[in-house]
């Protein structure tokens, strides 16, 4: 049993520390050693408790921060908090969950993906292109789709690797979900040429966005 404290919940992930597993996470830039549905039974029997989550958040430890994110409520949290523990997540798999778990579901995404798009900080502006591609997919109204097509034309190609993921992200979306801008989405993708070369293993999509949108686009017509 794990107790609802601070003290305990370190002690328990510390007691988890795998080195085969911090050796794996490390090459994704994570620098932890808990596996991660070990981590997640953690919070599953913490449950949702804002307080300790802030306590954790606190620690910096990444582990604690994952644990942290998992019981945290999105609705309990302000545009300036999220902005404030976004800017100082800059661990990968804790950046990732904190927009994907928190930050899309709070009241504040929409205003918070307008100001952190155009952030100096490549990381910062990351998520703000993560929020993008989930206007892109799931409420699109009101987004100048052509004018983020300009923009990711101009700017991918030299962009910081986790921000030029993220937009890569985006031209795909585009693509896979706006047959008019499909051909253009693909032909700056292959002009550009991001992640062309990428490692993919077998029966994964490529995240080239000319392959990864014809293959979506592909399977969904043969459903």
């Amino acid at each position: 049993m794990v107790e609802a404290n601070v003290d305990s919940v370190m002690e328990t992930l510390a007691a988890m520390e795998d080195p085969k597993a911090r050796a794996v996470n490390e090459k994704h830039g994570d620098d932890h050693g808990v596996n991660l549905s070990k981590l997640r039974a953690v919070a599953k029997e913490l449950k949702k408790n804002d307080e300790l989550a802030v306590e954790l958040w606190n620690t910096g430890d990444t582990a604690a921060r994952l644990v942290a994110i998992l019981i945290m409520r999105p609705r309990s949290y302000d545009a300036q908090h999220l902005d404030a523990m976004l800017r100082e997540a800059r661990v990968p798999k804790v950046h990732g969950w904190l927009v994907n778990y928190i930050v899309k579901k709070s009241k504040h995404a929409e205003s918070l993906r307008l100001d952190w798009m155009d952030d100096p900080d490549p990381i910062v502006a990351s998520a703000g292109w993560a929020l993008t591609s989930e206007r892109v997919n799931k409420s699109p109204e009101g987004l100048d789709l052509s004018g983020l097509l300009d923009t990711i034309e101009a700017q991918m190609l030299g962009a910081d690797e986790r921000l030029q993921w993220a937009m890569n992200e985006t031209l795909s979306y585009i693509g896979i979900e706006n047959e008019d801008l499909r051909p253009r989405a693909i032909d700056i993708g292959n002009r550009l040429g991001v992640l062309k070369d990428y490692p993919t293993p077998p029966n994964c999509t490529s995240p080239f966005a000319p392959t990864w949108i014809t293959e979506i686009v592909a399977r969904r017509a043969g459903a």
